[in-house]
């Protein structure tokens, strides 16, 4: 028996062509207007507190921080990390243990430190936490538990907003930081940022491995920075990052769907 395409895509898992299991191009800038509603940040973030994987996260994070005897252990357990690092808008670094002891405990306000040499996030994640200079008790402090608690929790609604709409919580992101950026290194210094903006003005991946000089020339070309202090201007050009990052989901998906049929080119499957 030969099978048809359909029931080759089903066996190997794969979607009919034109599927998708989140939102498409149409849908993008309907779901940031959803999502930036009044209140509906809020009503998502008291359901995301309730999530049992975001509860044993923030269960495990509180444990380690009680156990952690000095700045240095703490910054280096992967169960702090991996609260921490979201919060203070850097989720991808939680596995770079060395560079983020090294980074949060410099001086950000020392040119030649390590948060400020790497960059804007680094250098305000470091003001923010504040242990370059008070230590293990600047994270164990009250005040600063909760925040970083209601920090991470508001990274998990958001991350879990892109199932519905690709890129959404990149856009929700740039929404808020866009007017951080003043110069076109705060742009390319800022992972988010730099994801939207030059996705949403079609720069290709690829110009990340040209000099940061030859990059920011690529942005300025194509944007006035005055553009991020406009909210209007700023809210266009996430929209625009969703229209390019649900395309790019589509094709993906395509892509996807049509691997089966690849492994299998030129065959007759046959029961």
């Amino acid at each position: 028996m030969v099978l048809s395409l359909t029931q080759v895509q089903a066996l190997f898992g794969a979607q009919a062509s034109g599927a998708s299991s989140s939102g498409n191009a149409a849908a993008a800038i309907p779901a940031l207007k959803r999502v930036t509603e009044a209140g509906a940040e809020a009503k998502g973030m008291a359901q995301e507190r309730k999530d049992p994987v975001t509860l044993t996260t923030l269960a495990q994070f509180r444990r380690a921080l009680d156990k952690a005897d000095t700045i240095e252990k703490a910054l280096s357990d992967p169960r702090i990390l991996q609260v921490l690092m979201p919060a203070l808008g850097l989720p991808d670094q939680a596995a770079n243990v060395g560079m983020v002891r090294r980074a949060l405990l410099s001086d950000p306000s020392d040119p030649k430190g390590v948060a400020a040499q790497l960059g804007s996030s680094w250098k305000a994640a470091a003001e923010t936490l504040g242990a370059w200079e008070k230590g293990l008790d600047a994270l164990r402090d009250p005040a600063m538990v909760q925040r970083l608690s209601d920090a991470f929790v508001k990274y998990q609604y958001r991350l879990g907003l892109n199932e519905q709409q690709p890129g959404l919580a990149d856009a929700l992101y740039f929404l808020e930081a866009a007017k951080n950026a003043k110069d076109v290194f705060g742009v390319l210094g800022d992972g988010v940022i730099r994801r939207v903006v030059t996705g949403a003005l079609g720069l290709p991946d690829s110009m990340a491995i040209q000099s940061v000089e030859t990059q920011g020339r690529a942005v300025t070309s194509r944007m006035k920075l005055e553009t991020l202090q406009d909210d209007r201007a700023v809210r266009k050009l996430a929209e625009r990052y969703l229209i390019v990052a649900a395309n790019k989901a589509a094709e993906s998906q395509a892509a996807q769907a049509s691997d089966p049929m690849a492994v299998i080119t030129g065959l007759s499957i046959r029961a």
